[in-house]
């Protein structure tokens, strides 16, 4: 009995690397049981950083540890995206200097329960990827060109939007959960996107407001890739939209702005 305990233990160390995390489900799969799984608790081989999680004892838990447990383990399709995607490949200098706050993933199933109540000082927001996307909404390999691997806080590599989708799933966050101010600094530096890339996430956004937004930024800044993505292919749509209370309306996007914006700078 304990020599086969042992050899259960020397697997789960091959297979659970020290820092990350898996639910129940995995343990079941991998052949630990409700009951071998309370005594690996009980003895300290294992920790639950929430009920329905286990780890081993040694790494801290950060949020980039939780998402390539999410990614890499436990089959998830969320990626991290928006603002938090950006901050991830080198953009954060652009942004607030603080650290994130709110970790922003993506993906087209639900998040599980658990995720929420992870004592991290970070809060996860779950977005549905295919509200904002068709096509392009989960990681299936076909959607090739709007994912890429980040460098994480550890050995492991996240999964992350580009940088083209992530700017997108920002502008979605407009106005009531980023800043004008914020994203016209970020949108400023982006001076080197993929022109075939930005055509082909337009094509397929389901945002009106978006693509009105991205089209308003590209201008006020005069980034050069602008130049090589046709508009005529983007539907954006008819009629005015009210993004900020008391703003300037744009004439040719028909979006409201703030007032001390004008474009192009």
């Amino acid at each position: 009995m304990a020599a086969r305990k042992d050899r259960k233990l020397n697997k789960l160390e091959k297979t659970l690397p020290q820092g990350l995390l898996v639910d129940a489900a995995w343990m079941e799969r991998h052949g630990y049981s409700t009951s071998l799984r309370s005594q690996y608790v009980s003895a300290g081989w294992l920790v639950q950083p929430v009920r329905g999680t286990f780890k081993r004892p040694l790494g801290d838990l950060n949020w980039q540890k939780v998402v390539v447990s999410l990614q890499r383990l436990l089959g998830s399709d969320l990626v991290v995206g928006g603002r938090t995607a950006l901050e991830a490949q080198g953009f954060s200098h652009y942004l607030s200097s603080s650290g994130p706050s709110t970790i922003h993933l993506y993906g087209a199933k639900p998040a599980p329960g658990w995720l929420g109540k992870l004592p991290l000082k970070e809060k996860f927001r779950v977005h549905r990827s295919q509200t904002l996307f068709g096509t392009f909404a989960s990681t299936d390999g076909s959607k090739a060109g709007t994912f890429r691997e980040a460098p994480g806080s550890s050995e492991w590599p996240l999964t992350v939007s580009t940088p083209e989708r992530a700017l997108l799933e920002l502008l979605d966050e407009l106005p009531r959960h980023e800043s004008f101010h914020q994203v016209d600094m970020l949108v400023e530096g982006l001076r080197s996107l993929s022109p075939r890339r930005l055509q082909t996430l337009l094509n397929d956004c389901k945002s009106i407001k978006v693509k009105r937004l991205f089209f308003w930024f590209a201008e006020r800044h005069q980034h050069a890739w602008l130049k090589q993505i046709d508009q005529t292919k983007v539907n954006l749509g008819t009629g005015k939209r009210m993004l900020v209370k008391g703003g300037r309306l744009d004439p040719k996007y028909l979006i409201t702005v703030p007032k001390d914006f004008n474009a192009p700078l």
